[in-house]
Parts: C-alpha cells; sequence; structure tokens
C-alpha cells in the first residue's frame, strides 16, 4: 500500500516546518504571548518572595488553603491574574492562588533531576565550579541558547537550561 500525500498536505507541513524553525530561531515567537490584566505576560516565572505562604484554592481570603510554602525564592509559574491575585504552578506542577505581594520578580531556578555540576563557561568541556543536588535554588544572571548562567551561594557556574525549573525554553536572559 502507498501513501498518497496531497500538494494541500505537503505545502501545509512545509509551511508549518518552516514556522517551528523560525520559532526556534527566535526570528518568530512560538505563540502570540498572553498577555494578563496587570500588562505583563501570561504565563511567567517568579519567586516567592515570602518565606512563608499559602496557597488557596480560589483568589480571595475565603478560600481554603492548599499549601503551605516555606521556601522564599522558589520559583512560580503564574499561569493567570485576577485582580491582587495571581494564579501559580510550581515545580511539582501544583496550582493554586496567592497574593501577588508574596511573588517577586529576580528570577531563581530550581536544579531538576539529580546533582549537577555547574561549569565555568557554557560547555560540557568546561571546569566545573559548582555541585548542586536536586532541589537547589539558584539565581538567575542570563540564559542564551542551551545554557543558563546561575549563582548559587555566591558562587557562579554555568548549566544546560534543560536540568533546571523556571526557565522556559528558548528565552533569553540578561
Amino acid at each position: 500500500m502507498t501513501n498518497k500525500i496531497s500538494m494541500k498536505s505537503f505545502v501545509t507541513v512545509a509551511i508549518a516546518t518552516v514556522m517551528a524553525a523560525a520559532a526556534m530561531s527566535g526570528l518568530m515567537p512560538a505563540t502570540a504571548q498572553k498577555v494578563g490584566p496587570s500588562g505583563n505576560p501570561l504565563p511567567r516565572f517568579v519567586s516567592l518572595s515570602a518565606s512563608k505562604a499559602f496557597m488557596r484554592t480560589g483568589p480571595g481570603r475565603q478560600y481554603p488553603v492548599d499549601w503551605v510554602y516555606e521556601r522564599q525564592n522558589l520559583p512560580l509559574e503564574i499561569i493567570d491574574e485576577y485582580g491582587a491575585w495571581r494564579q501559580v504552578r510550581d515545580h511539582e506542577g501544583t496550582t493554586g492562588w496567592m497574593l501577588v505581594s508574596l511573588l517577586f520578580g529576580p528570577r531563581t531556578v530550581m536544579i531538576r533531576g539529580k546533582t549537577r555540576e555547574l561549569y565555568a563557561n557554557p560547555a560540557l568541556n568546561a571546569e566545573p565550579v559548582v555541585i548542586a543536588e536536586a532541589g537547589v535554588i539558584g539565581l538567575v544572571e542570563g540564559c542564551e541558547g542551551l545554557w543558563c548562567e546561575i549563582e548559587i551561594a555566591g558562587e557562579s557556574g554555568w548549566i544546560e537550561r534543560r536540568h533546571l525549573w523556571g526557565v522556559y525554553p528558548g528565552e533569553t536572559l540578561d
């Protein structure tokens, strides 16, 4: 049996392939960025500013507390907004609502998977400068391409972004 591909199907696949390549190269966004009522993009990453924060089941104090976070600088992803409330997702996929005053902009990331090395330069053959266990949080200094430079306990190093939770694929940060 021979598979037939129509010219229309071929053109559709070709256009999709070109658009995906352009998006991956940074020539055009992969999707149009949604903007929340605050004027900021959705989704976006932020960090937990408080040493203790309540995640609620809805956007208001009348909603029950679902989780209590006691880890300042934890990276969280804002996925929706409602007044002074932000719907957030944590690194385990748990979602809920937090007051915007509990969140702040300096970007942090969490090491994923297992113990990872951070390198002096963005290359796997560079000298390791930091060894970080899974779950360790670092401050993002910048990301480009496949690599991010982060600071952990006063030491800076480069790590492949795929080992981090708190940055998007292809996102450039200065």
